[in-house]
Parts: C-alpha cells; sequence; structure tokens
C-alpha cells in the first residue's frame, strides 16, 4: 500500500507552512502584546481551545476519508448536558457516559453515510438539526446548571497537572493515540486509502463502508468527550452551545494541510491549526480589534480563504 507513505510526504510542505504561519501569528503577537507569549496567557489559550481540538482531531479523521462531519458541534452540545445530568454518580461515570452517547451519536451518521449512502454533507446536517431539536425537547432549558457535587466537578475541571491545565493532558493523550492510530495501524491505512480513491481502496481489500462507519463514530465519541470537558469546567450544561464550532474544526484542519478533498493530512498539522486559530483570535480579544460579530466574520473568510488555495492546488496537481 504505497499511497499512504505518498500521502505523509505531501503533509510535509503543508505542515512546514502551517508551522510558520504559527510563528507569524505569535510574533505578530508579541510585537502588539508584551503579555502575548506569558505563560498565563499561553496557558489560557490551551485551556479555551481544549475542546476545539478534540472536534478538530475527530474530524482529521474524518476528512481524511473523503467525509465531513457537520454534527460535531450538536453532540457536543448533547454530551455536555449528559455529562451534568450523570455527574453526581461520579465523574468517570459520567466521562464514559458522554463518550459512548457520542460514539452512538456518530454511529448513526455512519449508518446514514456508509449504509445508505446518503452524502455526508448532508447526513450530517440532518443529524446537527435533528439533535439540536432533540437536545431541546429533551433538557428543555439552555443552560442545564449542575446542581450536585458543583465544587468537586468544578475543582476537577479547573484543576492543573503538573502545572498544566487538566484539559491538556486529556488532549495530549487524545493526539498521540489519534496520531499512532492514524500512523501506525492497518484502520489508519484504510482512513487514507478510501479518501484517496475508494476504487483503488476495495482493490486492495478495504472495506470501504466499514471503515467510513468507523471514522464517523470516533469522531462522535471524541465529540462526547469534548462535551465532558467543556461540562466539568464551566459545571453546567448548555444545549444550544457549540453553534459554528464544526465550521472552526473544519478550519482549523484545512489550515493544518489536511486536503478537504481526502486522501492526504494528519493530526500533527490540525494541532497545528487549533493553535493558529486560538492565538489567532486571542490576540484580537487582547487588542480589542475585533467584536464577536466581526470575529465570525474573519472566521469565515479565513474558512473561505484555506478552501480557495486547496481547490488551486488540486486543479494544479490534475493538470
Amino acid at each position: 500500500m504505497t499511497a499512504v507513505p505518498t500521502a505523509r510526504l505531501r503533509l510535509d510542505g503543508r505542515l512546514v507552512a502551517a508551522m510558520l504561519a504559527l510563528v507569524l501569528v505569535l510574533a505578530i503577537g508579541a510585537w502588539r502584546n508584551p503579555e502575548f507569549l506569558g505563560a498565563e496567557n499561553i496557558l489560557n489559550v490551551l485551556r479555551q481551545n481544549a475542546v476545539l481540538m478534540l472536534l478538530a482531531i475527530g474530524m482529521t479523521f474524518v476528512i481524511i476519508s473523503g467525509g465531513i462531519d457537520l454534527s460535531v458541534g450538536s453532540i457536543l452540545a448533547f454530551t455536555s448536558v449528559v455529562t451534568v445530568k450523570l455527574a453526581p454518580e461520579g465523574l468517570p461515570f459520567a466521562a464514559g457516559a458522554a463518550v459512548l452517547t457520542g460514539l452512538g451519536l456518530g454511529m448513526v451518521n455512519g449508518l446514514l453515510v456508509a449504509r445508505l449512502k446518503i452524502a455526508p454533507f448532508i447526513a450530517t446536517l440532518v443529524t446537527l438539526l435533528a439533535l439540536r431539536g432533540l437536545t431541546l425537547a429533551v433538557f428543555g432549558e439552555e443552560t442545564v446548571a449542575l446542581t450536585e457535587g458543583r465544587s468537586k466537578v468544578l475543582a476537577f475541571g479547573r484543576g492543573f497537572v503538573l502545572g498544566l491545565p487538566v484539559q491538556v493532558p486529556i488532549v495530549a493523550a487524545v493526539l498521540v493515540a489519534a496520531w499512532v492510530l492514524l500512523t501506525q495501524t492497518r484502520f489508519g491505512r484504510a482512513v487514507y486509502a478510501v479518501g484517496g480513491s475508494e476504487d483503488s481502496a476495495r482493490l486492495l481489500g478495504i472495506d470501504v463502508a466499514a471503515t467510513r462507519f468507523a471514522v464517523y463514530g470516533l469522531s462522535g465519541a471524541i465529540a462526547g468527550l469534548a462535551g465532558f470537558v467543556f461540562a466539568v469546567r464551566i459545571g453546567a450544561g448548555i444545549t444550544n452551545y457549540g453553534l459554528g464550532l464544526e465550521l472552526d474544526a473544519i478550519t482549523a484542519v484545512a489550515l493544518g494541510g489536511t486536503l478537504l478533498s481526502g486522501g492526504v493530512g494528519g493530526v500533527a498539522g490540525t494541532a497545528v491549526g487549533v493553535l493558529i486559530v486560538g492565538f489567532l483570535f486571542n490576540l484580537f480579544n487582547l487588542d480589542a480589534t475585533l467584536d464577536t460579530f466581526l470575529q465570525k466574520v474573519v472566521r469565515g473568510g479565513l474558512l473561505t480563504v484555506v478552501v480557495v488555495m486547496q481547490g488551486t492546488i488540486l486543479q494544479r496537481r490534475r493538470q
């Protein structure tokens, strides 16, 4: 299976470009604000973007396989409330329930895409809308506060491990596991192959439907973990949270060098892409140069630029 190493080699230049872009953002930030590269601000950025990092890691698998997942923000919101409802039973139980709930919802996406052959954009858009409605129908309130054991949950969610916010080692563990899964296993090779060419993947004996089903389940499970991470930090679940986060995740994945057409990319680049987005908007906030509404415009513009650039690259490769 030679397609996978080739995909990794192609990523190198894009990863270097993403890292240079991150260095540029950091340099501009340090020039504009002396506190930008301070330990407190860096840890704050890492903490605030932990949820986005998790969503983007799951999204990386889906996009490399040639799909898209617009439902991760809705899964995040739903599982954040699940976490709050079950937190009194113990944090490990709540975390497991959130991940399994996300897994189940992701498997619904996988069923729609892999078995029923519905286009990923349509299938996950349907899930996004249906799950938003289900969340409001089941839980009602926009914010579902934790009433029992709140101090213990907040102590964990806002705690530190080895001087780092607890979210950082959680994200780091998921990132390392995702890298190993994507680059060192048969499943990872199958994901690249399916995204590169379904016909070629079938000729190699890969079960395309099973691979697609698995990547959506994985994306949902990681989104469920993100819901847990979010809920324990604020001590509440928010039923309308996560609107637009799926687009931020897609932007970060694309910034990191993963082609939206599939077959090329990796989670290392995704991590760099999330840091670019995180530090860029942190700079906007510190400088008070853009209000919330204008930041949404910039986010949309950033995604548009990345898509256009990738389209140009693909067109040149076909010529």
